[in-house]
């Protein structure tokens, strides 16, 4: 994914479908100058985890 769209993502009121690793992800905050993502996992909502923009996957 690119950083352009993780923040269209980010910003969307409706919720998209997005992996990390093969589990789905809720994209919190994008930074554009390092190209991070604040993530949780769905299934996991507590857990934070800063990731690269290029390891998320829209499907």
């Amino acid at each position: 994914m690119n950083v352009t769209r993780a923040q269209q993502i980010a910003q969307s009121p409706d919720m998209k479908n997005v992996t990390y690793n093969g589990k789905s992800v809720y994209i919190e905050h994008v930074d554009a100058q390092t190209e991070t993502a604040t993530i949780h996992f769905l299934d996991n909502p507590e857990k934070q985890q800063l990731v690269p923009v290029s390891q998320l996957e829209e499907h």
